[in-house]
């Protein structure tokens, strides 16, 4: 059926010579969760490179390189990503400086931008964009955000399992949600899939809390990280279905960020990277919930765990 309404969308723009095909990003999110990460990598750069004559579009170019960089990521084309990346972070701080766009959209961008060159091993450029989000985090908490939507949230959700917090794939033959895109784009089986992978990963970070607890040096370290996944999921299910999203999941965040404070005690090198990711992440919910001293305060601790505080 997308392929249809992509074979018409084409036909229509053909007729009407738009650069912009309607259907290609539906296209594109139905590869992505059967699979075909190349295929929807190469679909959205279509649309990105239509989209972009025109700019930001009211915050659709945005949304559109957020899909396009995760395809990218998806597909192991990291360095197309990157460049896809550094886009969105310039348009993103060039509309908040212009009051035409949220600062809060401009420090997720930074986050997962530093987040993702970490990942691609360029350590010393995301500790430069670190402290880029450093400066603006410390006005955000100074003025307060100067235009307010209630997109903001749901950008904050769509990043926030952007850059390796749930990398796992599905089995075979099971489509998964694609990434960079709200829940308003999945397939009603791909939402219902991953409603029911709540279920079952809450018994399973339950369960391997007891042995976590007994034996930390053995266990620890994996609670920390299934005890993310689940956060990241919680966050994305909550974010789509309530404006009260921030209660749902505020315990996970701080839970999260308990747990990986214990395995950073036990000296390891791992531990102190996973409390600084965990640190990161309630950063960012903190944000998204308009609490922006508690996000400083944790971003601070934050860039202290990687040894850049200031």
């Amino acid at each position: 059926m997308r392929a249809e309404m992509l074979a018409i969308g084409r036909a229509q723009a053909a007729l009407s010579r738009e650069p912009e095909v309607k259907g290609l990003h539906d296209w594109a999110m139905g590869l992505s969760e059967e699979g075909r990460y190349a295929e929807s990598a190469d679909a959205m750069a279509e649309l990105v490179a239509a989209m972009l004559p025109r700019g930001p579009s009211g915050g659709a170019l945005a949304w559109s390189l957020l899909a396009w960089i995760a395809a990218l990521a998806d597909a192991g084309r990291f360095d197309e990503a990157l460049a896809a990346f550094a886009t969105l972070v310039s348009m993103e701080a060039l509309e908040a400086a212009n009051d035409r766009g949220s600062m809060a959209c401009h420090l997720y961008s930074l986050i997962g931008y530093a987040r993702m060159l970490d990942t691609c091993g360029r350590g010393e450029q995301a500790a430069a964009v670190r402290q880029e989000a450093l400066a603006l985090l410390t006005e955000l908490a100074a003025t307060g955000e100067r235009r307010w939507g209630s997109y903001q949230a749901s950008f904050w959700a769509v990043l926030l399992p952007l850059c390796g917090a749930d990398s796992e794939r599905p089995a075979p033959g099971e489509p998964r949600p694609p990434s960079g895109t709200t829940p308003m784009r999945w397939s009603p089986d791909v939402k219902q899939r991953y409603a029911d992978s709540l279920i079952a990963l809450r018994e399973e970070v339950d369960n391997l809390a007891v042995p976590a607890a007994e034996d930390p040096e053995q266990h620890l370290a994996e609670l920390v990280r299934l005890h993310r996944v689940l956060t990241v999921r919680c966050a994305t299910y909550w974010e789509d279905r309530t404006h009260l999203f921030a209660e749902k999941v505020r315990s996970l965040f701080d839970e999260g960020v308990s747990l990986a404070r214990q395995l950073s005690q036990q000296q390891t090198a791992d531990g102190t990277s996973a409390l600084a990711e965990t640190l990161m992440d309630r950063t960012t919910f903190h944000v998204a919930a308009n609490e922006f001293e508690p996000a400083l305060n944790d971003y601070r601790r934050a860039l202290s765990c990687l040894g850049e505080a200031n």
